[in-house]
């Protein structure tokens, strides 16, 4: 399973994706050095019109003012979800003080089974702050369109059982609500960390 999401996760990164253009970094002397892909000024992964755990709906927008990660996945997920929001944690913990200024959000990719009940204890048990969005199945496809999210259910050996192959990168937008950077799965977690640090200070 892993090694699937992985493949996923490449086939639908950015930097794959025809007709887009992406500003690397280090283009000029006054380039910012980010871990991750720079994304900055791409017209794609512009919002999250979904609903979160606790029923309110949400926008990028609402979070003005913090690093914004955006990772989609699944809550029976083996090996690439549970991974990726325990690095998030770790990231929080690294910033110190300015963890309160970082703000994680799952998009479930499997909202037939990702209840807001079963969200709501999915994200307590990495961090009650950590923000967890679905919507209806049509709902779903057009943000996955918007950020060009691969997802697909793999049905199991027995009836009724199915996993979900999806893209497992993450996006990370600045504090004005700027899609910034694409984090590739395996980065790890001081990558990330030092980019949410640079955003943090550009921002101050």
């Amino acid at each position: 399973m892993l090694r699937r999401h992985a493949l996923k996760n490449i086939a639908a990164s950015p930097l794959l994706v025809p007709g887009i253009a992406v500003f690397a970094t280090g283009c000029s002397p006054q380039a910012t050095k980010f871990q991750g892909v720079d994304l900055s000024g791409v017209d794609y992964a512009r919002d999250l019109p979904l609903t979160d755990q606790n029923g309110q709906r949400r926008s990028i927008k609402d979070f003005a003012g913090k690093v914004v990660v955006v990772f989609f996945g699944y809550t029976q997920c083996p090996d690439v979800c549970p991974t990726t929001m325990s690095e998030l944690v770790e990231v929080k913990r690294s910033l110190g003080a300015d963890g309160a200024r970082l703000q994680a959000v799952f998009v479930s990719v499997d909202p037939e089974r990702d209840t807001p009940e079963l969200l709501k204890a999915y994200m307590a048990n990495f961090d009650p702050s950590f923000i967890a969005l679905r919507g209806s199945p049509e709902e779903l496809a057009t943000v996955a369109r918007d950020f060009k999210i691969y997802y697909k259910r793999v049905d199991g050996s027995t009836p009724g059982s199915y996993t979900m192959d999806h893209s497992a990168g993450s996006y990370v937008y600045d504090t004005a609500g700027r899609l910034r950077l694409y984090h590739r799965y395996g980065s790890g977690v001081q990558a990330l960390a030092a980019d949410v640090r640079t955003l943090l200070a550009q921002a101050s």
